[in-house]
């Protein structure tokens, strides 16, 4: 692989099922912490596009009213099973559907109140993220 010459824009979702319940993954990726759907900004794609199909890839869920919620830098972190310099975008997102189907990238899913997924082992992106919405939720 060609060494990284410029950071990856990648957007992370936080997906809300209809009784505001999140899901969360477990992924090869984050060994042993929950994580959320997400994925690289295609060349040429909105940020926003990004989500909805990292969502849909992810999980199979068909996802709408996306609400940004925050970005953090993401640089040569070690938890990461690959040292890169990536920018998180992250949004919210319903979905009316919990009929989970996961791609290679995760293999388990929870839904679970937010606020009790601050409660788990997370990984410290998702943890900031969770934290952010909230506090913009007023509910943190």
């Amino acid at each position: 692989m060609a060494e990284q010459q410029f950071p990856e824009p990648t957007v992370g979702v936080f997906i809300f099922n209809q009784q505001g319940e999140l899901l969360l993954l477990q992924s090869h990726k984050w060994p042993g912490a929950y994580v959320i759907p997400g994925g690289h900004v295609e060349l040429g794609e909105r940020i926003e596009e990004a989500a909805v199909r990292e969502a849909k890839e992810e999980t199979g869920l068909d996802i709408y009213d996306l609400e940004f919620i925050t970005f953090q830098q993401f640089i040569y972190d070690p938890a990461f099973w690959k040292q890169r310099h990536f920018i998180f975008f992250d949004f919210a997102a319903k979905t009316d559907s919990t009929d989970v189907v996961l791609n290679n990238e995760a293999q388990e899913y929870i839904w679970i109140a937010p606020q009790e997924a601050l409660g788990l082992e997370l990984d410290a992106y998702t943890r900031t993220s969770i934290e952010a919405y909230l506090k913009k939720s007023g509910r943190g």
